[in-house]
């Protein structure tokens, strides 16, 4: 009370000035009195009673009943500053957990950075946005010395930082895996030990593995639980859904993964997503997964990466840019 018995003087010329003249100077005087009992967290109830003080030295026969409705207020901001500190302090713990998650977001980002091949082979595309800061999805490429190429897609079953964390973990633990475990069924039975071990029992992450050999025109794939992919067949202009059946990873420890193995023909395509592509919604209704390929297929004629954004942008729109889940999409076509 030592700032408001200092000031009690003070306050009480400033509200008699503005009683009997209303003019800007009184006014102003008061925005500076409330600026110093910000600056030294004076409450509000402290505020309303020095009000109640100088009212009274000013009008000693103010009504009863006004006394009473002030000492009412008073009550009421005894509650109300309580109440408005704990939701300052929320307040000021949502913006720093803002904060913290934006700066983990900038990291997933660079940790989970990776390199699009370049190659005569095949042209790639691939676009990936997250739902919210933090993504749950994730798509990696990894190159053989014998110029195959490999290409994951996965989502994890769980959102925030430590989805980010589990997928920075898969993608050290494809980067370390020696080159003669590019096979995708020993891809997925290596990272599904990974992940039984290392990750919480209640999360779990799908994935699909296409590995292209260029020797042979022939795509290699296994699937743990993913999204079925799509073959589009240039000649005959028609899409075939990529069937693999497998255990998404970390469900258990002896999981096996059965390889499958296609031919490959110039013109075609191949198309891996996540559900969150699958599942974008048109007002209340889902979209078929028949309409996705046929958005897709509109641009087919386009390279790779400057079709997967044509598409990304066709479903923005129709989700009013704001996407229920992450959004990951990645074609790539065989050019020779």
């Amino acid at each position: 009370m030592e700032t408001l018995n200092t000031d009690i003087s003070n306050y009480r010329n400033l509200l008699k000035h503005y009683i009997e003249i209303r003019d800007e100077q009184s006014l102003y005087g008061a925005e500076q009195l409330s600026k110093m009992f910000i600056k030294n967290n004076v409450p509000p109830e402290e505020i309303v009673n020095l009000h109640i003080q100088a009212l009274e030295e000013l009008y000693p026969d103010v009504p009863e009943y006004f006394r009473h409705s002030m000492n009412f207020l008073v009550e009421i901001m005894i509650t109300y500053g309580i109440a408005y500190q704990e939701n300052y302090s929320l307040r000021e713990e949502q913006s720093q957990l803002k904060s913290e998650i934006a700066v983990a977001a900038n990291m997933q980002e660079t940790l989970l950075a990776t390199t699009k091949p370049e190659t005569e082979d095949l042209d790639i595309g691939v676009v990936s946005a997250p739902a919210n800061q933090m993504s749950g999805d994730y798509y990696h490429f990894l190159e053989g010395k014998d110029n195959s190429i490999g290409i994951a897609i996965a989502d994890v079953i769980g959102k925030g930082i430590p989805a980010a964390l589990c997928m920075s973990m898969i993608k050290y633990s494809m980067d370390s895996l020696p080159e003669a475990t590019m096979s995708p069924k020993t891809i997925l039975k290596n990272l599904n030990r990974v992940v039984e071990r290392n990750v919480d029992a209640g999360m779990f992450i799908t994935m699909f593995y296409i590995q292209y050999l260029p020797a042979k025109n022939k795509i290699r794939y296994a699937s743990a639980g993913h999204e079925p992919g799509f073959y589009y067949n240039a000649e005959t202009k028609t899409f075939e859904e990529i069937k693999a059946k497998g255990l998404v990873l970390g469900v258990s420890p002896d999981a096996d993964y059965r390889e499958y193995e296609r031919t490959i023909n110039k013109g075609d395509m191949v198309v891996l997503l996540t559900d969150g592509v699958t599942e974008c919604k048109q007002g209340d209704r889902f979209i078929e997964t028949e309409e996705v390929l046929e958005v897709i297929e509109q641009y087919s004629d386009l390279p790779a990466q400057e079709m997967v954004n044509k598409v990304y942008k066709h479903f923005e729109r129709m989700q009013n840019f704001q996407f229920r889940d992450d959004f990951t999409l990645l074609v790539f076509k065989k050019e020779v």
